[in-house]
């Protein structure tokens, strides 16, 4: 096992054995092979820089690297966005460590040495995020490296697989050119995403949410704490940020609008098509702690002597999201609220039997004013798991569930 700074400075020497330079950097082309060093900077005082293939390596160890070829063979240095660099873009700088769901700082690499075809291959097997990388970097040209192997040999280690990292790049043109990908990333909770943006800088929050799709930046989104969102919605582009909060549910969407500017506001909300516009400029009139700003528009709305074959029906035939199915909201002739039935109860149900038999007991509703301390109080009486909410002549407009209300008492506890 090889560690990075054990082998920046190296000297570096031809197939003839002649002296070409010491080792300034190590690049990895992320889009090629992401864990493969492909090629190493060589620098050689007041000469032009020099850079070695990974094809045109023989021998490694720490101090002495042997290529393969001579120093005719060797390509001059030109700058390459799409080359990582170790020394520059990766030593001393914060990763997403995806596996164990944190933000990191490396202080080490170790490589492994792959042979094949009489050539020596480095790739990153590993990132040192602890104390013995960190001893490492700082005994570095202060004592041997056997003697810093003997001291890192007694320490505790904190190490992460590179298959487990994801790395962060704020400048989207870059990332772009190293064409770094987000699937890491996507695979995990958008809870646990949201923590770790939370510990990054504005422009590192940015570009995690430019390098996901809508969806997933949807639910990113709406897991982030309420002072950081507008932050972020901010700075993208209107079109894209609308694109975005149509994916959310439209309480969240609203909320995360009521939060921007509104000059910011209303450009999003120029870029939304009219009838979701305007749903967001309905749910915007509302008090934050009301029922009205707690509510969720999305809801399975259905007469009250429906079957329940044609309350499936419906259902398919809409292509309903699963999470608004919990609640089914009842209504009767003359488009009042008329109770509600639990997606267990309509499972459970005969195809002919009706809505209006299946309704749970009490009929409770809330007008859009009440105050969130009373909607409280009616979940934990009455063991709700949703609460829908009427305008003045008892029509349904919203549903709230037991998620909007753990969501409130988590915000209060922060």
């Amino acid at each position: 096992m090889l560690h990075a700074t054990e082998l920046l400075g190296s000297q570096a020497y031809d197939a003839q054995g002649n002296l070409v330079g010491r080792v300034k950097e190590f690049y990895l082309e992320p889009a090629e092979q992401g864990g493969r060093i492909s090629r190493v900077l060589l620098t050689r005082g007041k000469y032009q820089p020099l850079v070695a293939r990974y094809d045109q390596i023989g021998f490694v160890e720490p101090g002495t690297i042997r290529l393969t070829v001579g120093e005719t063979q060797l390509e001059p240095y030109a700058k390459n966005e799409a080359w990582l660099g170790v020394r520059k873009d990766l030593l001393d700088q914060q990763i997403i460590d995806t596996h164990g769901r944190k933000v990191v700082r490396v202080n080490d690499l170790e490589m492994v040495e792959h042979k094949t075809n009489g050539n020596v291959e480095l790739r990153i097997a590993r990132v040192d995020v602890g104390l013995t990388g960190a001893v490492g970097r700082l005994l570095q040209g202060v004592a041997p490296h056997s003697m810093i192997r003997r001291i890192q040999e007694k320490l505790p280690t904190r190490q992460i697989l590179w298959e487990f990292v994801n790395l962060i790049e704020p400048d989207p043109l870059r990332r772009v050119k190293l064409r770094l990908t987000s699937q890491k990333l996507a695979k995990m909770h958008p809870a646990d995403l949201a923590d770790i943006m939370e510990e990054l800088s504005p422009d590192e929050r940015s570009s995690i949410i430019a390098s996901l799709d809508e969806e997933t930046a949807a639910e990113v989104i709406g897991e982030l704490d309420k002072r950081l969102r507008p932050q972020v919605v901010e700075t993208m582009d209107p079109e894209r940020a609308a694109e975005i909060l149509e994916e959310m549910p439209p309480d969240e969407a609203a909320d995360v609008l009521a939060e921007l500017a509104p000059e910011t506001s209303h450009e999003v909300l120029r870029e939304m098509p009219k009838h979701e516009a305007a749903e967001m400029r309905e749910l915007m009139r509302f008090e934050e702690h009301t029922a009205g700003g707690m509510m969720n528009t999305d809801m399975v709305e259905v007469g009250a002597e429906a079957t329940k074959a044609e309350v499936v029906d419906y259902i398919r035939f809409h292509d309903t999201a699963l999470e608004q199915l919990d609640t089914i909201v009842l209504i009767n002739r003359d488009a009042e609220f008329a109770g509600t039935v639990s997606a267990a109860k309509l499972v459970l149900a005969a195809q002919e039997q009706r809505m209006a038999a299946l309704a749970s007991e009490p009929f409770i509703s809330v007008e859009s004013q009440v105050e969130e301390r009373e909607i409280f109080e009616l979940f934990d009486k009455y063991n709700l798991r949703s609460l829908t909410v009427v305008d003045e002549e008892r029509h349904p407009i919203g549903s709230i569930t037991v998620d909007d209300i753990v969501n409130r008492m988590h915000a209060k506890l922060k």
